[in-house]
């Protein structure tokens, strides 16, 4: 397969009418083995708790993805930091969540957003071992997104070698992708999964253990991949567990 380009790996960023689209995308690797391949993604209740980032409306300019995660206020997503805020551009405003959608369907509405909480490391250099972003969204009809949809817990200090399926949307397409993988190590604080067909707009895409926790989400070292078969993530350790707790406080 044609590599994408190493900058800016899964994010494609275009201006418009002051929108930045921010994406994603990824690569072959896996030792020279042929990797597998990421199929259409089933319907399902937890998989509804998936869904795309886009400006503005369901419609609008896609961004990136994001999954829904157990808070106290029960209203939190989490997604790669690179998906809604960079030090060049700042906070990419007027995104709502769409959760559950599929072939311009959208089941249970979108949500807009209200506020994102990254680490101060991330707002300051763009530091991939940061990449990763708790968001808050409005209700909507008075309801909060997770007594719509449900939400995964937060998965931290799992380590490496684990079993998930990894769900996302590519730009390109309608309806999200899936495909279950083995994690593995990048570096110490970093870890990634071999499965074709990660392209842009699968940033910010969970990383779902068969118990149901987010252990990770598309990002991290390259922003989440140069190239549509290689994915990364931050590891999910410490750092996370605090900005978790920075925000739901």
């Amino acid at each position: 397969m044609t590599p994408r380009p190493v900058r800016p790996a899964r994010a494609a960023q275009a201006v418009a009418l002051a929108a930045l689209l921010l994406a994603a995308g990824t690569a072959c690797g896996n030792g020279g083995q042929q990797a597998p391949t990421a199929r259409v993604a089933p319907q399902s209740p937890a998989g509804d708790r998936i869904g795309t980032l886009a400006i503005r409306t369901a419609q609008g300019p896609r961004a990136c993805t994001a999954s829904v995660v157990h808070s106290p206020g029960r209203n939190l997503l989490v997604t790669a930091a690179h998906c809604v805020q960079s030090r060049r551009i700042g906070l990419l405003d007027g995104l709502v969540f769409t959760p559950g959608y599929r072939n311009g369907h959208s089941p249970y509405g979108s949500w807009p957003v209200q506020s994102v909480t990254v680490d101060p490391r991330w707002s300051a250099g763009d530091d991939p071992e940061y990449d990763v972003a708790f968001v808050t969204v409005r209700p909507v009809g008075g309801r909060e997104v997770e007594d719509a949809v449900g939400g995964n817990p937060l998965g931290t200090g799992q380590g490496f070698d684990q079993p998930v399926s990894v769900t996302g949307y590519p730009n390109e397409r309608d309806e999200p992708i899936t495909c279950s993988v083995r994690t593995s190590a990048q570096s110490p604080t970093q870890e990634r999964f071999d499965c074709g067909g990660y392209t842009d707009g699968t940033s910010g895409s969970p990383w779902v253990t068969p118990a149901g926790a987010v252990i990770g989400v598309i990002g991290g070292y390259q922003e989440g991949g140069a190239t549509p078969g290689t994915s990364y993530s931050i590891t999910f350790d410490g750092r996370v567990a605090e900005l978790y707790r920075r925000a739901t406080a």
